[in-house]
């Protein structure tokens, strides 16, 4: 057999699988523990836009100095987003603190 054929149909197989994955990216939004009414809503609807086009989000919550003493704050931002979106996005990733950020990880849910 050709070798040079060989190539070239291992490239068009590579292609043709190429043409049926599904790509995606990860958006990232970030909160502060002691976060306005408004301010949450407002990043939440950007969350809402994120999962509707199919991508991923990351939820963040940045604790700076003392604030990390209370990381039950920051835990709940991250359960009532969760309980928000909850008909939209299914949860990757639950709230886990890592140095001074907690993060937590949706996926959108198929759509039937």
């Amino acid at each position: 057999m050709d070798y040079g054929k060989y190539q070239y149909q291992q490239s068009k197989k590579a292609q043709e699988a190429k043409k049926h994955q599904k790509s995606f990216q990860v958006k990232e939004v970030k909160f502060r523990p002691k976060i306005d009414n408004h301010d949450y809503e407002f990043k939440k609807n950007h969350i809402v836009r994120f999962l509707k086009d199919e991508n991923k989000v990351k939820a963040t919550v940045m604790f700076r100095g003392r604030e990390i003493s209370h990381a039950e704050l920051g835990e709940g931002i991250l359960r009532r987003l969760r309980d928000e979106l909850g008909e939209l996005a299914s949860v990757e990733r639950q709230p886990k603190l890592e140095g001074h950020t907690m993060t937590m990880v949706f996926t959108p849910r198929k759509v039937e």
